[in-house]
């Protein structure tokens, strides 16, 4: 769920190409004939699932980025490079169709008005599998997940190198977790009511208590959306009392920035909360897998839970804001609120204290028995 500024939730950037519009991008830019185009749920770009007639990989994801973050192809280069870095790593990360010309993205008016607005278009390959939002899920794709999760931080952190990673040092971007005191500009956007109490509470004990110790934390490049619609499944067991899973598919690197390995788990956790049947357990099995790959330090664990409640209300806040700047996509903007609004008022009722001890207890347990 990126935003069109780093400095805005989301400005009136999103692109409004039709399906026939669509195809015609496909096959003028990338040489393909399109066989049919279907809309795909998005945040602030504009995504099309394509079937093409051609050789080899049929099956493609045209992904129209904002007017906004168009402006920036160093970033967009970085962000794309990155994924096709992790495919060629083993991870289950889609790769771009190059343009007619050998380019991995094209730069394409939306419309043949003077003045019309630029949209960096990209074609990317289709991945299988279903998201994590469809399934129930249990103990052994949260941990999954988790480890998923290390191992990805860790190696774009260790080996990723281009040109163009620099682009990644987003100090002001709205969705990095460091910068959850910005949303002070938009909580007008709850109105008033309890839930906006809440967030107050966790926007000031963010700025005492996670910002003085940043320094402290363990730096590296962070997905940064790791939630239950960016990761895709596919079921590995014919077991319906105990099924099992594996990744299949990590989407949308939109929101990749440097930031923080204890970042990475505090999102996993706030995403897979959403959609679970036993919300407050969640964090001890994501916990569990990502400290399988790399253990957290006493102050980034110290963290956790003010981590975990800021990506909350980064994305409820924002996602107000957006929608009312979008009223039409409200559904879709508004996915996380349905529950959201629950879990972290649970999470505040419950406390820091009680809630950790349940999560690091599971964690731990995990040192005794092989996952799930």
């Amino acid at each position: 769920m990126s935003s069109g500024n780093d400095c805005q939730p989301q400005t009136l950037t999103k692109p409004a190409f039709g399906e026939r519009e669509a195809a015609e991008l496909v096959d003028r830019v990338f040489g393909l004939k399109v066989l049919w185009v279907r809309p795909l749920p998005s945040y602030d770009d504009q995504n099309f699932h394509v079937r093409v007639s051609a050789k080899g990989a049929d099956e493609y994801v045209l992904k129209i980025t904002n007017s906004e973050d168009s402006q920036k192809p160093d970033l967009i280069e970085a962000l794309t490079q990155a994924m096709m870095f992790l495919s060629a790593e083993g991870f289950p990360s889609a790769t771009p169709c190059l343009t007619k010309d050998g380019k991995i993205m094209s730069l394409e008016s939306g419309g043949t008005r003077p003045g019309s607005k630029k949209y960096m278009v990209r074609l990317l390959t289709y991945l299988p599998g279903i998201p994590v939002a469809k399934i129930t899920t249990n103990a052994q794709i949260l941990y999954e997940i988790g480890r998923l999760a290390a191992s990805m931080d860790k190696v774009l952190s260790e080996k990723f190198q281009h040109p163009s990673v620099k682009s990644l040092h987003r100090s002001q971007f709205i969705w990095n977790l460091a910068n959850v005191p910005l949303l002070d500009q938009y909580i007008y956007s709850l109105g008033q009511n309890k839930y906006r109490t809440v967030v107050e509470q966790v926007i000031e004990q963010f700025k005492g208590k996670v910002v003085p110790k940043l320094s402290s934390f363990r730096a590296c490049i962070n997905h940064g959306d790791l939630n239950d619609h960016n990761i895709l499944v596919e079921s590995i067991s014919a077991s319906l009392e105990n099924p099992q899973y594996r990744v299949s598919g990590i989407l949308d690197f939109n929101d990749m920035s440097y930031g923080y390995y204890v970042f990475e788990v505090a999102i996993a956790i706030m995403y897979m909360m959403i959609e679970s049947p036993d919300p407050l357990s969640v964090g001890g099995h994501v916990l569990a897998g990502f400290e399988s790959v790399l253990p957290l330090t006493a102050e980034e664990r110290g963290a956790l839970f003010l981590l975990v409640s800021g990506r909350f209300a980064q994305s409820l806040v924002i996602a107000a804001h957006t929608a009312m700047l979008y009223p039409e996509n409200k559904e879709y903007l508004t996915i996380t609120a349905k529950t959201g609004w629950k879990h972290l008022m649970t999470m505040f009722e419950m406390g820091q204290e009680a809630l950790e001890k349940t999560w690091f207890e599971t964690a731990q347990a995990y040192t005794y028995r092989a996952p799930a």
